[in-house]
């Protein structure tokens, strides 16, 4: 469905895509479920049962028939669960003190939601309530819901031929889906395509309605001084889910909780290495906070492929990115390695097994290149001309950020053997940094969309106006980003490292090989020497080619255009440089000064960009806000180049923004300074939780001056 005709039908103004900062999340992926504060699903553009990239339930409501249900308070247990409390005054006696209480309990977990709803009261005579579940089904993509153009699938049925509800609805696989609801005694399951679930309502009698409406219904006999309960559960289903659940509990809760008092308990044994984190006495207590929520998120956001269930990965981020993307899985790998391992290694191999083998314009694929983004179902982003197939390749940076972590890893523990098993992976990434990075054969690792349909952005900021002149006008591309050269630079050197520590372990051919722009085979530079002229080389030319000078001092351009030319805006993409090794000692501690000073730092972190360009706005995705993970690698650089007073600073402030999220820090923020505002402003579409601002917490704790003694938890 394009957004075109949807808006022509239906209204004047464009679709918009849903707000979440108000929203209340419980979740354990690939299950979310978004709700507003007083637990029901449907007033909000975002409410809804998702599971895996689909939208089972949208509306589910409690309601009592004796009394409206006044919610007065939600509280979050854990990533997974919250409680949320309202009174039935209208079942209450004529007293001013409330005496009949609800408690609705959510709880979710892979595939499940289940609630347990209590009635008590304190009143002298027993009393009859009637609750009553009423949802309806969905089966709306998560693209659609994004998109702000999910239809009302399941809203305009008919009776099918066996008496169950049906209708024409926006299914898991496109809007010609039928919805079909099937009831029996105490349970319902409603089914679109390949997504179904299953309403199992003890104690209820179960109804559907033609339009797909599903209701259960409880007469509860609340005992004088005493209780009743309700309870039921949606079991979700997905064939089409190309990602499932992680097993057991994360070690690294286990971890943080030992050391900050937390309430988290590992479940289960892992001989992997990890670590747990002694916090230094006195240090700041939001660290600690901050950390539990953060870890307690991260265990949520566990995922593992089909057919590899030991192997977990860390989700992007809730609600729109449950799946595998490249980049951001390594890089809350890497966050996360003072604590653990273990979840480094896992998803090293994670992307191994789906490394490029060959040229593949329509998915952005190349030899030994590591992949963007895994979905069940293409993506298009409508009114952009957008269409991603369900496996793409479109990002500069995955590969030699996966060399990096790989000799991270490595550095931190991780055993020979599996390093020594994913060698021929290295190979294949640093082939392809040396043969194929460079599109234009100017010497810099670059990018640019050849479909016509692929992200025209190829970097972490990967937004349609994200690489601005000073002056606001848009770069072209091929873009050559100032990070990924330190990337690159920093992946070259690890290779070779590598390379020269495992020797011929896996027999030393090349995974993945081709022809270089230049004629020379693989081998001529695929050795320890070859990778450090190339990495020697590459520093050089970029010390020549990417220094600017503007009003606001020099530093290196975020990226050079198609023609060569420094784009010339002060962006947080300079602090990626630091501790890469591109750059000298002085010009590191010149560059941590830029981005400490006021047109880059708001005292809630880094801004993406200065407030000094024009196009700086707080609200831009990525033209001056503030994301906690960008600001943390500034952190993790700046703590590598052994600028220890300028990260605590980085770090003070990412507390302060850590504070003012209740310590579920989001995708990212409004880039408003904190003098204005005691609190961080919210960027209302920013996802919660996202990986890689749960694992910043961990390295702002490691750059306090934490120890980590590596345990088997």
């Amino acid at each position: 469905m394009t957004t075109s005709t949807t808006t022509s039908m239906t209204s004047t103004t464009p679709p918009l895509q849903p707000l979440l900062s108000d929203a209340v999340i419980a979740l354990r992926a690939p299950t979310q479920v978004w709700s507003g504060r007083d637990g029901d699903l449907g007033a909000a553009p975002i409410d809804g049962v998702y599971h895996g990239d689909v939208r089972h339930v949208r509306e589910l409501v409690l309601e009592c028939a004796e009394s409206d249900v006044e919610y007065i308070s939600v509280a979050p247990d854990s990533a997974s669960h919250v409680v949320f409390g309202g009174l039935l005054r209208r079942s209450d006696d004529a007293t001013p003190d409330p005496k009949v209480r609800l408690v609705r309990d959510r709880r979710v977990a892979d595939g499940v939601l289940a609630e347990t709803w209590t009635v008590a009261s304190h009143l002298t005579e027993p009393t009859r309530v009637t609750l009553r579940l009423r949802l309806r089904a969905d089966f709306a993509t998560l693209h659609e819901v994004k998109a702000g153009i999910a239809g009302s699938a399941g809203s305009a049925g008919s009776a099918g031929s066996d008496g169950a509800a049906g209708s024409d609805g926006g299914g898991s696989e496109g809007a010609g889906d039928t919805l079909t609801v099937a009831v029996a005694p105490g349970s319902a399951t409603a089914r679109s395509g390949s997504a179904s679930f299953t309403l199992t309502a003890d104690g209820a009698t179960v109804t559907s309605a033609p339009d797909g409406t599903i209701e259960a219904v409880w007469p509860l006999d609340v005992p004088a001084r005493g209780q009743a309960e309700a309870a039921w559960t949606l079991a979700l289903h997905d064939d089409a889910m190309v990602v499932q659940g992680a097993d057991g509990a994360w070690p690294g809760v286990a971890a943080g909780a030992a050391s900050t008092g937390g309430a988290g308990e590992a479940a289960g044994d892992s001989a992997a290495a990890t670590a747990r984190i002694a916090v230094p006495e006195g240090a700041d207590p939001r660290l600690g906070r901050w950390l539990d929520t953060a870890l307690d998120d991260l265990d949520a956001l566990r995922l593992t492929l089909p057919g590899h269930p030991d192997d977990e990965f860390f989700a992007a981020g809730a609600p729109w990115f449950f799946t595998l993307f490249g980049r951001d899985a390594i890089w809350a790998a890497r966050l996360a390695l003072p604590l653990d391992v273990r979840v480094a290694a896992s998803t090293l191999r994670v992307l191994a097994r789906l490394q490029g083998t060959a040229h593949d314009v329509e998915t952005a694929q190349e030899p030994g290149k590591i992949l963007h983004e895994l979905r069940a179902t293409p993506l298009e982003i409508p009114g952009e001309g957008v269409v991603l197939p369900p496996l793409y390749y479109g990002s500069v940076d995955s590969t030699p950020l996966w060399v990096c972590l790989l000799a991270d890893a490595w550095r931190a523990g991780m055993p020979d053997d599996e390093v020594a098993a994913l060698l021929p992976t290295l190979r294949g990434a640093l082939t392809w940094l040396l043969e194929h990075g460079d599109s234009d054969d100017d010497g810099f690792i670059d990018y640019i969309d050849r479909s016509g349909r692929g992200l025209a952005n190829q970097g972490w900021k990967d937004s349609g106006d994200s690489i601005q002149w000073r002056d606001g006008s848009l770069a072209d591309g091929p873009i050559a980003l100032c990070e990924v050269q330190g990337y690159a630079y920093e992946a070259a050197l690890a290779g070779a490292e590598l390379l020269e520590a495992f020797g011929s372990a896996d027999g030393g051919a090349p995974a993945a090989s081709g022809t270089a722009p230049s004629g020379t085979a693989p081998s001529d530079k695929l050795n320890p020497a070859g990778l450090r002229a190339w990495a020697a080389d590459l520093r050089t030319r970029f010390a020549a080619s990417y220094w600017v000078e503007t009003p606001e001092g020099r530093y290196p351009a975020v990226a050079l255009d198609r023609d060569k030319r420094p784009v010339d805006t002060l962006t947080s993409n300079i602090g990626h440089l630091l501790g890469t090794g591109i750059l000298d000692p002085a010009e590191e501690e010149h560059v941590a000064g830029l981005l400490l000073g006021p047109t880059m730092s708001t005292g809630f972190g880094i801004r993406t960009m200065s407030s000094g360009a024009a196009g700086y706005w707080p609200l831009s995705y990525h033209g001056g806000s503030v994301w906690t993970h960008d600001t943390a690698i500034a952190v993790h650089g700046m703590q590598r180049a052994g600028l220890v007073d300028q990260a605590r600073e980085a770090v003070d402030g990412l507390l302060a923004a850590a504070e003012g999220f209740a310590y579920r820090v989001p995708e990212l923020h409004g880039g408003d300074p904190a003098t204005r505002a005691g609190v961080p402003t919210p960027y209302p579409a920013a996802c919660r939780p996202q990986a890689w601002s749960a694992a910043a917490a961990i390295t702002c704790l490691a750059v306090t001056g934490a120890r980590t003694d590596a345990v088997a938890v």
